[in-house]
């Protein structure tokens, strides 16, 4: 209480604007975001305003998330069609009319540059959880079906810029939805079965498939060299391997406690390629060793869990699928960018969050975890 002519403190003037944030999830994103920040004065340490850039960075994705997390879920519902289709509607316009870099067609010129596959990394769950929660309590398999095709309509698009670590993202974000929302045991299990063993194919036959002269479908050239390089990156390792091969000598050298930072020799020598983005995991682990990289992965962890708990605690089908899907596409990032670094997955340019030197990939987050806080805030409203 504020007595009559009583000035109120700074703390009781700041307090209703913080309230927007759910604190445990402030505070894990805020461990994540000092380890981003430490990291990346050591990694990026010769490449110039590095340093500035990424702290400048973060710093418009928690205002992007406060933004975000006064708008209430019920006119983020609103939204989800209109930006599934502007969505979609800018993908087919790229593969028309896109610019063409390196090979790839993943950027449109409306005044602006954009890369519209950036929108349905939102745009997706947001839509599957729309209509998941007009279909609530009268779920079919038709509806799973129209569900599927929702989803694989972008994806295919994306496939084809290509482009296919965002492919990824988006895709895990509409299976996660697909997933809580009730899809049976009896087709998930047989699809992981068959993923399971075309695994266990390639590996076993990775010598014969591997040729020159096979070809993949589906799959470009690149594509196929970046898989068959994960199977034995020493087929070529000033090539293709290199990558790989020097991530784990840097994971590896860093040892228990790690080399100390600023002390990395992989990362200060330079043999850590795109050490200040994809991966920078490499940089870490080396300077701050398993320690550090435990402390990192409990960080995430917990950021992950704490979704997950204001997901379970949601008020309605819509949010509860939706904080599920975002969370759990937190999941993806940090374990398909950490997995690749490590040598266990194949080469895709995904991020680490909020630790990757990187705008857009920030801004995004920013947008997502906005949202989360947006249905945490909805529930505590709720409960008065």
């Amino acid at each position: 209480m504020i007595a009559v002519g009583e000035r109120p403190s700074l703390w009781q003037r700041l307090r209703p604007v913080l309230a927007v944030f759910d604190g445990p999830l402030a505070g894990g994103l805020l461990v994540l975001c000092t380890i981003g920040l430490t990291i990346m004065y050591s990694a990026g340490f010769d490449h110039g305003t590095r340093f500035v850039d990424h702290a400048r960075n973060m710093a418009l994705a928690f205002v992007v998330m406060f933004a975000v997390a006064q708008i209430s879920p019920q006119k983020l519902m609103r939204l989800a069609v209109p930006l599934y289709t502007l969505g979609v509607a800018l993908l087919v316009a790229t593969a028309l009319f896109g610019i063409t870099k390196k090979g790839a067609t993943r950027w449109l010129n409306v005044g602006v540059v954009i890369q519209p596959s950036e929108i349905l990394k939102l745009a997706m769950p947001l839509m599957l959880a729309w209509w998941f929660q007009k279909r609530e309590g009268q779920l079919r398999v038709l509806d799973f079906a129209i569900a599927g095709l929702l989803l694989l309509v972008p994806v295919g698009l994306v496939v084809k810029q290509p482009d296919l670590g965002t492919a990824i993202l988006i895709l895990s974000a509409g299976l996660y939805v697909i997933f809580f929302a009730g899809l049976s045991w009896k087709l998930i299990v047989p699809a992981l079965l068959a993923a399971g063993l075309a695994l266990a194919a390639v590996v076993i036959s990775a010598d014969r498939i591997c040729e020159p002269d096979v070809a993949w479908p589906l799959l470009r050239e690149y594509q196929k060299h970046r898989i068959c390089t994960l199977l034995d990156p020493t087929t070529d390792p000033l090539g293709k391997g290199f990558h790989i091969i020097q991530g784990m000598i840097a994971i590896g050298s860093g040892g228990l406690t790690g080399k100390g930072f600023m002390a990395g020799t992989q990362t200060h020598l330079e043999f850590i390629p795109e050490r200040t983005t994809d991966f920078i995991f490499a940089a870490y682990a080396e300077e701050f060793g398993l320690l550090g990289a435990a402390a990192l992965l409990v960080s995430f962890t917990f950021v992950i869990l704490r979704g997950l708990l204001i997901a379970a605690q949601a008020p309605t089908a819509f949010t509860r699928l939706l904080a599920g899907a975002i969370s759990l596409s937190f999941f993806t990032y940090a374990f398909v960018n950490m997995g690749m670094v490590s040598g266990i997955l194949p080469v895709v340019g995904i991020p680490l969050p909020f630790v990757s030197y990187g705008g857009t990939a920030m801004v995004t987050l920013g947008l997502a975890l906005g949202i989360l806080m947006s249905i945490a805030r909805s529930r505590g409203l709720m409960q008065r």
